[in-house]
């Protein structure tokens, strides 16, 4: 008699893995051992003095937890990868390795307590601790101002010094619950719409603003307090009487900006803008009149001829008087190349079978060719964006709109710590030096180590055969090796 037998065949359990067996009696071990490097920097670089100077006199003597140091915490606890105020727990629930810090309750009420006047206050501490760390980068490798790149080669000045960059560009935050002052957006979603600027020499993020998600791209009277604020942020010796190159996209074209940028000269400031500039029926008739010799090849981001891409100016194309009300001797230069599949164009591209855009600049010289890879590094912003909603700016814990503006404070300084790692201590590091925010985490914050005391000193072991061990080690030697300003 066959009996029928229905289903899988039994089948041996492969194992490929080591067996292993788990218990819950071990002493010392922690994790996110790394991250104590960002608390370690943000004392040397006497960030963590600074905040706590903006609420002196106003603790209470019995207060347990100084407010500056909890924005602190709260900023490695961002920088870390932290998304929400409860995640301050990943420092709290180790004091062996970060000491005493706030519950997220504490936090709360701290965040809950910054005003207006505060957060003027904080971005000046950020501006003083900035001033100290550019000293300390100068110190370490040789240059306060790393040089940016365009077109493969260091964007330098007309006296052979680092040109700053400041890159400001808007971005959409979607928010999944009601919050206030946030609204509906231009692409249909709902949240708000900060601006923000970021130093594309060193990717610091040197300021932003909070605005409710109706805000206009091109609202002139933001752009120009953004601006105004990042200056703020760069250490005099580099403010005044240096070169200083702002970039903006398209939003940032409006004769209120550009002429308040023009103005920063009047007050010492070295500036030169590259902006996108519109296309209209003016322009459509300028390239149209263009004869084909006034087109010269592109170049890509190496350097390199780019094929089927075309640069040529339309400054003298425009009727008299076109741009009398913008900045005198700004320039207007146009772009072709071919459309990539899927690209939207409008009835004049289409026929003529060339895709175009302009820039608007007010650098008297350079070849048509180089104006253009700068302006189009400016897209290097949007990688400064990415990364910074992956360290705070992509999420708002908060209904209250003051709550989420000092959060947003505490990104921005999450960003710096980050930026201060990568161009101080793994500078020599390529990897880890150009490494975004969740390879830096993987490879040296969320390290776990063995917490150690012996002879009156507190030693973190890191696991010898982890890669990146050595350099995790020598970063933290040279956050101990800083100078520090006298006081």
């Amino acid at each position: 008699m066959i009996t029928e037998r229905r289903g899988t065949f039994d089948v041996k359990a492969t194992r490929t893995r080591p067996p292993v067996v788990v218990s819950a009696d071990g002493a010392g071990v922690v994790s996110h051992a790394g991250s104590r490097l960002l608390a370690d920097l943000a004392d040397r670089t006497t960030l963590t003095g600074q905040l706590s100077a903006v609420f002196a006199g106003r603790v209470a003597p019995q207060t347990a937890h100084d407010p500056g140091r909890v924005l602190t915490d709260l900023a490695v606890m961002i920088a870390d990868g932290g998304e929400c105020i409860s995640d301050i727990a990943t420092l709290a629930d180790q004091p062996g390795v970060f000491g005493k810090v706030a519950s997220d309750s504490t936090c709360w009420r701290v965040l809950d307590t910054v005003t207006g006047a505060d957060l003027v206050a904080i971005d000046a501490a950020r501006a003083a601790a900035r001033e100290v760390v550019w000293a300390q980068r100068a110190e370490v490798t040789g240059t306060a101002l790393p040089a940016s790149l365009v077109a493969g080669s260091p964007l330098l000045g007309r006296d052979g010094r680092p040109v700053l960059v400041i890159d400001e560009d808007a971005t959409l935050v979607i928010a999944h619950s009601e919050k206030e002052q946030s609204a509906a957006t231009f692409k249909h979603t709902w949240g708000f719409h900060p601006v923000l600027a970021f130093c594309d020499n060193t990717n610091e993020a040197l300021t932003g603003m909070l605005r409710p998600g109706n805000a206009g791209s091109n609202t002139a009277a933001d752009h120009i307090a953004v601006i105004d604020a990042a200056l703020a942020q760069v250490p005099a010796e580099h403010r005044h009487g240096y070169p200083v190159l702002f970039r903006f996209d398209g939003a940032g074209a409006s004769k209120a900006l550009l002429g308040h940028l023009r103005g920063l000269r009047d007050q010492g400031v070295d500036c030169e803008f590259t902006v996108g500039w519109a296309l209209t029926a003016r322009e459509h008739a300028a390239i149209a009149a263009l004869p084909q010799t006034a087109w010269t090849p592109a170049i890509d981001a190496d350097g390199d001829p780019r094929e089927g891409a075309a640069v040529a100016e339309l400054t003298g194309m425009f009727a008299a008087g076109a741009l009398a009300d913008y900045p005198e001797r700004m320039r207007v230069i146009a772009r072709r190349e071919r459309p990539h599949p899927g690209a939207q164009l409008d009835l004049i591209e289409e026929r003529d079978g060339w895709r175009y855009t302009c820039l608007a600049t007010d650098t008297r010289l350079g070849q048509h060719a180089w104006l253009d890879a700068r302006h189009r590094s400016h897209a290097r912003v949007e990688d400064r964006i990415r990364c910074g909603k992956d360290t705070g700016i992509g999420r708002f814990p908060s209904k209250l709109f003051t709550i989420n503006a000092a959060w947003l404070a505490c990104a921005l300084t999450a960003i710096d710590l980050l930026a201060w790692t990568q161009t101080m201590l793994v500078h020599d590091q390529p990897e880890l030096a150009r490494a975004e925010p969740k390879t830096l985490r993987y490879r040296l914050l969320h390290v776990a180590a063995r917490l150690v005391r012996g002879g009156r000193r507190l030693r973190l072991k890191i696991d010898r055969t982890w890669r990146w061990a050595a350099n995790l080690a020598t970063a933290f030697k040279r956050v101990q090796a800083l100078p520090t300003p006298q006081t």
